[in-house]
């Protein structure tokens, strides 16, 4: 009996998972599309913004860094396909003043059009022992990692709800699915994304805009390097079980999964509540656009 009984929810789960494609959105097409990424200047964020220039994107580096970010432009020109593309660089906290970000994103826009993609990729990482961290660490961390991209998707998921079309990252980490030692500050603030994204998906599916999180492990950049520097022991030993990615294959699968938007295995066995779920959504906006016909027509 217990036999049929895993056959049966195996044979769930292919089913589910071979059924998905059918049910994805289209690919968003990066020829000519304008693609914002904070935390653009170095690491993953810099690497994420070539691979879509490479496809033909228009590209907004947002950072706080205006040197690194003139650097970083000059890096990502090279990989130009047609003389047609434009790097625009803003230089912005994007964890502060939520005003200054609604701006710079307008700004933005107004150069290069509407926001097609955001990355949010903006994130630093600080380790230690619970009881060894100071409790500004937890709140510099939160609004960093967390309110650094609840502020710019804030800003442009209004305008993608009205053309019906876009894509939202959050670039989360493995230490956003699974609490580490050494981790209580970064990896709380990471979770805290994914719960957000899941939310905010249901919020604009039905406007044909979807959310996607990355959750990349170790990988090779500056704030690795500087991580590295203040993991207690424990951390370190952890990390050093892990294979060290390069940036470049990281972004390169990121934005893969944000254009096609792919869904892992649990993520597809969820498909069978976020159903019923998404039918609810979708009968209360048409209870909406009744009533508001009736207003109009009273």
């Amino acid at each position: 009996m217990l036999l049929l009984a895993a056959a049966s929810l195996v044979a769930f789960v292919l089913l589910l998972y071979m059924v998905s494609p059918l049910i994805s959105p289209k690919p968003l097409a990066l020829p000519g599309a304008h693609v914002v990424v904070t935390g653009g200047s170095s690491g993953i964020g810099k690497c994420i913004a070539i691979e879509c220039y490479k496809q033909g994107a228009f590209i907004t580096l947002v950072a706080r860094n205006e040197d690194k970010l003139l650097q970083a432009k000059k890096e990502i020109e090279k990989h130009s396909i047609n003389d047609k593309q434009v790097v625009l660089c803003i230089s912005v906290d994007v964890s502060q003043d939520y005003s200054q970000v609604e701006n710079v994103i307008k700004q933005a826009q107004e150069k290069l059009g509407p926001v097609d993609m955001l990355v949010n990729c903006a994130g630093m990482s600080l380790s230690g022992k619970f009881e060894d961290l100071e409790v500004s660490t937890f709140e510099r961390l939160m609004s960093i990692n967390y309110l650094g991209s609840v502020y710019p998707s804030r800003a442009v998921i209004a305008t993608m709800k009205e053309r019906r079309m876009g894509r939202v990252v959050f670039v989360s980490s493995q230490a956003g699915q699974l609490g580490l030692f050494g981790y209580t500050a970064y990896s709380s603030s990471k979770f805290a994304l994914r719960g957000l994204a899941e939310a905010l998906q249901m919020e604009v599916k039905p406007y044909n805009v979807y959310v996607t999180v990355a959750y990349p492990p170790d990988t090779d950049t500056p704030g690795f390097a500087k991580e590295n520097q203040t993991k207690p022991l424990e951390t370190r030993l952890i990390s050093e079980t892990t294979s060290v990615c390069k940036p470049e294959q990281v972004a390169k699968q990121i934005v893969k999964d944000a254009v096609v938007v792919t869904m892992g295995l649990f993520r597809t066995i969820a498909l069978f509540y976020l159903g019923s779920f998404d039918s609810i959504v979708r009968r209360c906006m048409m209870q909406k656009a009744k009533l508001e016909t009736v207003d109009k027509t009273a």
